[in-house]
């Protein structure tokens, strides 16, 4: 199949958050199925010059934003085995930063629209239409709307991927005919409007032929009131066409047997590299030696959507109550940064924070901690505790979205379970569950049994891609029935 793939971000060219690394790595696996590829993004500023020298101008057209007629040329390379495309305009993507623009939704309305002209332009004649986000949903929106009365694209089925339901892409009514050149019937409530708004992604949601998210547990949860973001009534009429699939890491890249980042290599059969990593990674944030003190790690986003107002609640009992230590790595709202640099004053020698992001700091943290602590207030599918798996550094995490499937709380007597968990969100079950691990850490034939069940399961790719396979496979034999 020909698959076209339409984002806002992708590894390695350049990266916010966790879409980049999904829109990375699941069009190299699709490719490794036999299928077609071709990925098409931005043109940022960002995007290092080690990338832009060997991209080569192919072609460019105008694309309409409304009224407006604008420039838009498109750049090729080949990575991997896939056909990057990245769409030029410097006025919209010569920026600082990727998104928080006063006119990013006239950036990404140039940047949908933009892809459909430019699959055109190159003749990229997809069978599936795979975005991802507000970012490209109206992608889908024009598609259905538009641009399947051209022969071209009438043959085109499209899916959206919805990676965290909370960022919606919401702007005033104007936008519809202002910057999408569509007439103002397309503002109500069965189309773009909610609540006053046109709505990027409930344009997606309702839109696409078929939905996905990130994790099995993400897509139940965002069909009640409590996840659903206002868009639960929306979704919950798409509800056959929703599909939660979890997403998977790049094996390669994060692999404890031959991480470039890390001071000694190891796995689930030699062991004995992550005590060697942990006592390098304390020396490099100048905690002490102490044998047989667990190091707690968190590496995230400084957000209350990640569990950290439970963190501020509970940190200090448990460093005062028990002999750990602890290291934070991440940025975000300054709430949350000025409580990280107090607590490490205040434990000196128990507690680092390092405001900021360092990638091979991150590898040595997950490589050199012995529990990883995420306690979402809800998470998609996350990141972080499917690496910390991978290195063996076990979970610690609040039983929502993708956590939820991905961690399951160890059960001693039956040696079974990979983490620690706790499922409502409270700051007295966090400290209980913390505790709870660190009692079975000093319980050494355990631990290392926890560790292998952590570092022997399947968080690649590749299994994830099987399933994307299955869903295009279908819609294009038989159309969206067949899903039902």
């Amino acid at each position: 199949m020909k698959v076209l793939f339409a984002v806002s971000e992708c590894t390695p060219f350049v990266k916010s958050g966790g879409l980049a690394d999904v829109a990375g790595a699941l069009p190299k696996e699709l490719a490794r199925l036999g299928n077609d590829i071709a990925v098409m993004l931005p043109k940022y500023s960002q995007i290092p010059s080690k990338w832009k020298n060997n991209m080569k101008k192919i072609a460019e057209c105008t694309v309409a934003v409304g009224w407006r007629q604008q420039y838009c040329g498109i750049e090729h390379l080949v990575e991997d085995g896939v056909n990057y495309y990245f769409i030029d305009n410097e006025y919209y993507f010569k920026r600082d930063g990727l998104y928080g623009h006063f006119d990013d939704g006239e950036r990404f309305a140039f940047f949908s629209r933009a892809v459909l002209e430019a699959a055109l332009v190159l003749k990229f004649q997809a069978d599936i239409v795979h975005t991802h986000d507000w970012h490209t949903a109206m992608v889908n929106y024009l598609l259905k709307e538009e641009y399947r009365n051209d022969r071209f694209y009438e043959q085109m089925k499209s899916v959206f991927t919805i990676h965290n339901l909370q960022f919606q892409g919401m702007f005033p009514p104007d936008v519809t005919h202002d910057l999408l050149g569509l007439d103002m019937d397309h503002f109500h409530y069965e189309r773009l409007e909610c609540n006053g708004l046109v709505n990027f992604m409930k344009a997606g949601i309702i839109a696409a032929d078929h939905i996905t998210t990130v994790s099995p547990t993400y897509r139940n949860e965002i069909l009640t009131p409590y996840y659903g973001e206002r868009l639960e009534r929306v979704l919950q009429y798409r509800e056959a066409d929703l599909t939660g699939i979890l997403n998977g890491i790049d094996e390669v890249f994060y692999q404890p047997k031959h991480d470039p980042y890390i001071e000694a290599h190891y796995d689930s059969k030699r062991l004995s590299g992550k005590e060697i990593n942990k006592t390098k990674l304390r020396q490099r944030m100048g905690l002490p030696g102490t044998e047989n003190v667990p190091l707690i790690s968190m590496v995230t986003r400084l957000t209350k959507q990640k569990g950290l107002d439970l963190v501020r609640r509970i940190l200090h009992e448990v460093l005062e109550e028990h002999d750990v230590q602890f290291i934070v790595l991440g940025t975000g709202e300054r709430e949350f940064e000025d409580y990280f640099r107090y607590a490490e004053f205040a434990f000196h020698d128990k507690c680092r924070a390092y405001i900021g992001f360092d990638e091979a700091l991150a590898h040595h943290i997950y490589a050199g901690s012995d529990m990883f602590l995420m306690p979402s207030k809800f998470e998609p599918c996350g990141l972080g505790q499917l690496i910390a798996l991978q290195y063996g550094t076990i979970p610690i995490v609040r039983e929502t979205g993708g956590l939820h499937d991905t961690v399951s709380s160890y059960r001693e007597e039956e040696n079974k379970g990979n983490g620690f968990t706790f499922s409502a969100f409270n700051a007295h079950d966090l400290k209980f569950t913390i505790s709870r691990a660190i009692s079975f850490y000093h319980q050494k034939d355990e631990w290392k049994s926890i560790m292998k069940n952590a570092m022997n399961a399947d968080y690649s790719w590749s299994r994830s891609a099987k399933q994307y396979q299955r869903i295009f496979e279908l819609l294009t034999r038989s159309g969206r029935d067949v899903l039902e």
